[in-house]
């Protein structure tokens, strides 16, 4: 609690080795003992070494959001499809010879379950701990239907263009849009066949068999002064033959582009 004697708790969720930023819950005002029941997903790379990280915040109107706790979770601790609940104590970080970790935080309450994508069901049949990568399991995602229902995971690979031309400037980046959410490559300074090899990831409830999604390659002025944009093209792509096939791997020509293509790699993969 804070000098009045109250709190604003929110917590961010993350998972170790990654970039994306984390998940937030709501921010729970004038309350030492929130209730969220809130729901998140976050996608797995490694669940062997994998952790995953609860920082408890107080929110502040004005300034940095103070630092009421945190703590971790393996993920080896959890075995498929079971739901675990862990009451975890809150420490300032995790040295264990920190004395400011003797100092009662309170107590944060977790439910977990892991959910293997069905292609990945075979290798998580028991407990995560102690679970090693074999050579037979480096293998690409099969080409066979994965099915059109339930949830899973959409992943949008921009690989490539060739042939942009911009009128004022090339320095191309790619924008992906989807269900009103915006994700955007790194920009390649002067070039017209940019290479960015970016993956964009996308966790849905249910298979997008009725969506599209809007791939468009844009250019920025750099350096100092007015920083003009224009579009170079771009295409939309219907997603059932990605959700049908798995996965697709295509060249598409850039609407509102002279000779502009793009190289793009969806695929698609269910809980």
């Amino acid at each position: 609690m804070d000098f009045l004697g109250t709190s604003d708790p929110y917590v961010v969720l993350s998972l170790s080795g990654e970039r994306l930023p984390g998940k937030k819950t709501t921010v729970k005002m004038k309350n030492l003992n929130p209730e969220w029941n809130e729901d998140f997903k976050l996608i797995v790379k490694d669940p062997e070494t994998q952790v995953l990280e609860l920082h408890v915040n107080d929110w502040e109107k004005v300034g940095a959001h103070d630092k009421l706790g945190m703590q971790v979770i393996p993920l080896r601790s959890l075995e498929p499809h079971e739901t675990k609940s862990y009451t975890l104590d809150l420490v300032k970080n995790m040295n264990p010879n920190d004395p400011h970790n003797m100092k009662q935080r309170g107590k944060i309450v977790v439910e977990m379950t892991f959910s293997p994508f069905r292609q990945d069901t075979e290798r998580f049949s028991g407990p995560l701990d102690g679970y090693h990568m074999k050579a037979s399991d480096i293998r690409s995602v099969t080409e066979e239907t994965s099915g059109n229902d339930g949830a899973g995971l959409l992943s949008v690979t921009v690989q490539s263009a060739e042939d942009v031309e911009g009128k004022k400037h090339n320095n191309p980046y790619a924008l992906v849009l989807f269900r009103g959410e915006t994700k955007k490559t790194k920009l390649i300074r002067k070039s017209r066949d940019p290479t960015w090899a970016e993956e964009f990831q996308f966790m849905l409830e249910e298979a997008p068999l009725q969506d599209t999604i809007h791939v468009e390659v844009m250019s920025r002025r750099t350096g100092l002064g007015f920083r003009s944009k224009e579009s170079l093209g771009h295409v939309d792509i219907n997603l059932i033959d990605v959700v049908n096939n798995g996965r697709i791997n295509e060249k598409y020509h850039l609407i509102n582009s002279r000779n502009g293509k793009i190289l793009i790699h969806i695929r698609w993969k269910t809980i």
